[in-house]
């Protein structure tokens, strides 16, 4: 059987108009609920051998259904919590001050050591979440599991793991949309058999 893992952002926050780094531990909204739910029931057919998510709460209580309708406790791996975005944090996602935009842009030319005062850089994030996947996915080999992180998180991962991919690719892989499932198959390499697809999508495969 193939290592798969489904990788996934978690559910809509309390507040998505801001920016919640590593530093708010905020919780979903009413529709991230029911986006969780219904990622329970896309990924429940699967049968998972593990569901793990970051430690966050908005992780977490996007884990617990998908746990739930698998008959699995969920696991938690600290190490998968959002990038600290420093003096981001609360402030909108749209604003004029560009920090983000910024930083994005000397990441995708090649400075990823870059980041503002008190936030993470690429290296930083890259370096303490790639060994967790190593660790999961060998735990797990021949299995299926499911993992909940952060959407810099999860494009993070992509841009890694994915042969003839790296930072360059962050925008030409598109946004990781709340709930976005990413399966990804170990076939000497990882393998994206689906992309930041909604769980209806996985539903009608």
């Amino acid at each position: 059987m193939p290592t798969r893992v489904f990788l996934l952002r978690h559910g809509e926050t309390a507040n998505p108009l801001v920016f919640h780094g590593a530093e708010s531990d905020v919780g979903l909204s009413e529709r991230g609920r029911r986006q969780a739910e219904e990622a329970a029931a896309a990924l429940a057919p699967f049968a998972p051998a593990q569901v793990t998510s970051s430690a966050m709460r908005r992780a977490r209580d996007t884990a617990a259904p998908i746990a739930r309708a698998c008959g699995l406790a969920p696991r938690v791996e600290p190490a998968l919590h959002e990038r600290a975005v420093g003096a981001l944090s609360g402030t909108p996602t749209h604003g004029s001050d560009g920090v983000w935009p910024q930083t994005l842009r000397r990441w995708v030319e090649g400075d990823t050591a870059y980041a503002p005062p008190g936030a993470e850089s690429f290296d930083d994030i890259r370096d303490r979440v790639i060994p967790v996947w190593a660790r999961l996915t060998a735990e797990r080999r021949g299995e299926t599991q499911v993992i909940v992180a952060h959407g810099v998180v999860c494009k993070v991962l992509l841009v890694t793991l994915l042969p003839g991919r790296g930072v360059a690719d962050w925008v030409r892989l598109g946004p990781v949309p709340n709930v976005g499932i990413t399966e990804l198959v170990w076939e000497g390499e990882w393998r994206a058999m689906r992309l930041n697809v909604p769980p209806a999508e996985l539903t009608a495969a």
